[in-house]
């Protein structure tokens, strides 16, 4: 696979990261046919490619609980 040109990217920080430092993700969702996803504190790390429905999955999955732990 050819790797993928992110120059373009808009990143995104979720508003609920405040501003803190915190441990975030950022995403950007501007890119043709993909959404990108990297650490907020090391952006030159690596960044994960997702398709968009890849994406829309893994938001449905959070918004069903699917990632949820259990406290003891």
């Amino acid at each position: 696979m050819a790797e993928l040109d992110l120059t373009g990217a808009v990143w995104h920080k979720s508003t609920r990261s405040g501003g803190n430092g915190g441990d975030c993700v950022e995403v950007a969702g501007n890119l043709p046919g993909v959404v990108a996803v990297r650490d907020s504190k090391n952006p030159g790390g690596g960044t994960l490619i997702f398709t968009h429905a890849e994406w829309a999955a893994f938001l449905a999955g959070v918004r069903d609980g699917e990632f949820d732990l259990e406290v003891p």
